[in-house]
């Protein structure tokens, strides 16, 4: 998706391009990718000849915020407090993680009051 939002449209073989040596992908690797993002209708798929182009059909924000919905809905129920508590365990978060979610409690705190 982030070829796609820097430059669309593009065909198969223009991503692979771009992606095949930092993320190790094969060329059927990019085409199942693309065939499940056309399914969830993230991208649209326009024939140019023989080949056909692709372009993203949802803003940056639109994708993360419905992928970042999926995942806490499957994972955690949809509750954001499992999901930090989550992440603080696996991972230790810094004093500047913590003043930021403070610093967000607080806003969100605030904003119900």
């Amino acid at each position: 998706m982030e070829v796609l939002w820097r430059h669309a449209p593009r065909s198969a073989e223009e991503i692979l391009a771009e992606v095949a040596v930092p993320q190790q992908w094969q060329e059927g690797t990019v085409k199942s990718l693309l065939n499940r993002l056309l399914t969830k209708k993230a991208v649209q798929a326009e024939r140019d000849g023989r080949r056909y182009l692709y372009s993203p059909r949802l803003t940056r924000e639109q994708y993360v915020s419905q992928e970042s919905k999926g995942l806490l809905d499957r994972l955690f129920g949809g509750r954001v407090a499992p999901l930090v508590a989550h992440f603080s365990e696996q991972r230790k978060l810094t004093k500047k993680d913590i003043t930021e979610l403070r610093k967000l409690l607080e806003k969100l705190d605030d904003a119900q009051s």
